[in-house]
């Protein structure tokens, strides 16, 4: 594919690419202004092709073109009349494989510039949590929630990208679109929420069927119900069906309802946890169906769990995974996550936590045993985990709602998917296997360790520290041209070091009582991730912009270190 932008006229805008046949357009365009019509024209060898057009002038309206014949295609459009926000193309028998090729998108939706990035991020646009995490026909499916117009929160759609090994993304169409009534303006009314996907039969395999909710504020009876859609080609999904237009009665719930993720229960059912919340705090509530294909029959077993812990609100994107043993073996233990809406930790000042608790569960009933935090940074929330063979997996938003202001632009990314493990009475939560394939080129294994300053090259790098004995005292500074950043491990514990500059006090991103003995650091444009001990503490921070850092000085008893320059 060769593909060209230019100006013919002043307000003459044409995109112009070699598309095969078969190839589909999807594109989202505009009127300037109310009354006037915003008119798109697809031409393919100087024939029309299409003729998209609207009077639409709040929010964008969406188009979907075929080419029936292949060659040379020209988008035209007036400038002055017509926004086009989007356009991507697309073979649909090939872009699982190859993904979609970008033609345009408006300067406020372009990604971040971060050539040597190597996490997940959308190809355009706003993301937060990850939706439907699993792995369908050999590929890990990642969708995600996606506003495509902008990079601050919005008017709800479903993102979508597959991988092999969790790592390196194909970006693919857009999945799921809100309701039509909801994309008739652009003041973020609600969406298709978050959810989650099962796999299921149909008549040609394999299908994926997920479950989201629907949000439309000031809705009555119910702001957020529940919906099921069924994808067959997992590409893009079928039209949506209530399966829980209702909360259940009688528990004084607020109107949060919301976040159906779907498992495997050992009884061989399909299960259903929802986030809510009710005069006490945060609740999790349980449904359950016979129905193999999970499209109806779901009844309400109860509320499975609660929490009030640190003045928290509603309990949010819950999940429940098998740890360390088969789902129907009694033996197994299980681990329900689930975010902690507005909580606040009063020694630290972080918010919005993310929680887990283990204990036994039989299908109905879940019996808590111990719980701990997932990330002491906190910049890891709506975790997402899944069964990938034999242990499960997991991928979270790497951000926190306390950072976001709907004024402001917000680019994020997803945080490195990590293994979901248990050993004894802790969760341990690693990077997956496949990040060390990130791996280029070993930039020091002496010199860091001598506590001289090293350069970090583009500032994508890992950096491994083995200490000389479990707690050993450390001090790891960054040189970083936007904020404070280093990682810290004295008597208090492990801890993240940041503070932005803007003279507010920032949390403590701390580890109480952390004593570990070996650290992975990952530092990327726009973030750091700390896992001790196998990921036995766990934690992450967004750091705002896009700047690298440029160097570290390491100062402790260290018995080694090293740095690996990475890229995807």
């Amino acid at each position: 594919m060769t593909l060209h932008a230019q100006s013919a006229a002043p307000t003459l805008h044409t995109i112009e690419a070699d598309l095969p046949a078969g190839t589909v357009l999807h594109l989202w365009l505009k009127a300037r202004t109310s009354g006037e019509e915003a008119r798109l024209f697809v031409t393919l060898d100087r024939s029309d092709v299409a003729d998209p057009s609207t009077r639409r002038s709040e929010e964008f309206a969406f188009f979907a073109v075929t080419l029936a014949a292949g060659g040379r295609t020209v988008l035209a459009y007036d400038a002055a009349t017509t926004a086009l926000s989007i356009a991507y193309a697309f073979q649909p028998e090939t872009v699982l494989g190859e993904g979609i090729h970008v033609l345009h998108h408006d300067a406020r939706t372009a990604p971040p510039q971060t050539p040597a990035g190597y996490h997940f991020r959308p190809p355009f646009g706003w993301m937060n949590d990850p939706n439907g995490f699993g792995r369908f026909g050999g590929n890990a499916h990642l969708f995600y929630q996606h506003y495509p117009h902008g990079l601050r929160w919005n008017t709800m759609h479903w993102g979508h990208a597959v991988s092999k090994d969790l790592i390196r993304w194909t970006h693919l169409p857009m999945f799921l679109f809100p309701a039509d009534h909801l994309t008739e303006s652009d003041d973020g009314r609600g969406g298709a929420f978050s959810g989650s996907a099962i796999p299921v039969s149909g008549l040609e395999g394999e299908e994926i069927r997920v479950f989201y909710t629907e949000h439309v504020r000031d809705r009555q009876p119910e702001e957020q119900i529940q919906l099921s859609a069924v994808s067959r080609d997992g590409i893009v999904a079928g039209s949506s069906e209530i399966v829980l237009p209702l909360r259940p009665d009688g528990l004084n719930l607020t109107v949060d309802f919301r976040d159906p993720y779907v498992f495997k229960g050992p009884d061989g059912l399909w299960k259903m946890l929802l986030g809510s919340r009710d005069r006490t705090g945060g609740v999790v509530l349980l449904y359950q169906t016979a129905d193999p294909q999970g499209a109806d029959g779901w009844t309400f077993l109860g509320i499975v769990h609660r929490e009030d812990g640190f003045g928290m609100t509603a309990a949010e994107c819950p999940c429940m995974v098998p740890l360390g043993g088969k789902v129907d073996d009694p033996n197994t233990r299980w681990a329900l996550i689930f975010g902690l809406l507005t909580s606040r930790d009063a020694a630290t000042g972080r918010r919005n936590l993310t929680s887990v608790t283990v204990g036994r569960f039989d299908g109905r009933r879940f019996e808590p045993e111990f719980e701990q935090e997932l990330d002491f940074g906190s910049d890891a929330y709506a975790f997402q985990a899944f069964v990938d063979g034999d242990e499960p997996v997991g991928i979270a938003w790497l951000a926190n709602w306390t950072d976001f202001s709907r004024k402001d632009d917000f680019p994020t990314a997803m945080t490195l998917p990590r293994r979901v493990l248990l050993d004894g009475d802790a969760v341990l939560t690693p990077p997956v296997a496949a990040a060390e394939s990130l791996r280029q080129t070993l930039l020091d294994d002496t010199v860091l360790a001598a506590g001289e300053r090293v350069a970090l090259g583009n500032g994508a790098v890992e950096i491994l520290l083995d200490l000389s004995a479990a707690g050993a005292a450390f001090d790891l500074v960054f040189d970083h041209p936007d904020v404070t950043l280093g990682v810290r491990l004295d008597g208090e514990g492990l801890a993240i070091v940041f503070d932005d500059g803007t003279g507010k006090v920032p949390p403590r991103y701390l580890a109480s009582g952390a004593r570990p003995s070996e650290l992975r650091i990952f530092l990327d444009a726009g973030s750091i991730e700390v896992f001790a001990d196998n990921g036995r503490w766990t934690g992450t921070k967004r750091i705002p912009g896009f700047s690298a850092a440029r160097s570290a000085v390491l100062t402790g008893d260290i018995a080694a270190a090293r740095i690996w320059q990475l890229k995807l």
